[in-house]
């Protein structure tokens, strides 16, 4: 009974009422990129659009989205809940409500929204509710916080053409992903920034459906 229920617990969103409440102080982070070098808060170049994406562990997560030509910076974070400025071992209880999440600045003259959004639904698979294969928890969730509402719409249209995809190559699952506009995003602390060019060999627990999405 002990097991079945911290499962749910941790594959339950809290209230807001019950979230714990976290603190008025900001997590110590890491003050550059570890592999670009660019400050991790700012400031960021003009003109540089913001987007946060939950696909699982944010370390293979990060990874992937730094490698991206015209991303200028990412971050490991968490947002989509209600505790604030949580630590780690507070979002693993599920108790905060919030997902684990990559920010992403990208230059949008030289990498579009559209591909950064194909890479996102290509490289992990966001039909599993509060999961992502072996990881449990409502901080593996699947999610997109757009910035404004035309990052919004075109979330929306490209989750829509992908499910059409999933569709046509015999998937029956049905797409989970929360898309809403951003809201708090809170930065992780300074060991799980850049997590795998520090530790090459580490977890990543990244894995996509095998099929494309043709935006």
């Amino acid at each position: 009974m002990f097991l079945t229920e911290m499962f749910n617990k941790k594959t339950t969103m809290p209230d807001p009422q019950n979230a714990l409440p976290g603190r008025e102080t900001e997590i110590p982070t890491a003050a550059r990129h570890f592999v670009n070098g660019h400050p991790l808060k700012g400031p960021y170049p003009a003109g540089y659009k913001q987007v946060l994406f939950g696909m699982g562990c944010f370390w293979g997560a990060e990874r992937l989205l730094w490698q991206i030509p015209g991303v200028y910076v990412t971050a490991a974070g968490y947002s989509g809940g209600f505790t604030r400025n949580p630590t780690y071992q507070e979002t693993t209880t599920g108790l905060t409500g919030h997902t684990e999440v990559v920010l992403v600045v990208y230059d949008p003259v030289t990498v579009s929204f559209a591909e950064l959004l194909r890479v996102f639904f290509e490289e992990h698979d966001p039909t599993q509710g509060m999961r992502q294969g072996n990881d449990v928890g409502t901080t593996y969730r699947s999610a997109i916080y757009a910035e404004d509402d035309a990052q919004l719409a075109e979330a929306i249209a490209a989750r829509d053409a992908f499910q059409a995809a999933l569709a046509k190559a015999g998937h029956k699952s049905r797409i989970t992903t929360e898309i809403a506009r951003a809201g708090a995003f809170y930065f992780a602390d300074a060991d799980h920034q850049q997590y795998l060019a520090k530790n090459p060999n580490g977890y990543c627990g990244l894995r996509g459906t095998g099929v494309s999405c043709a935006i």
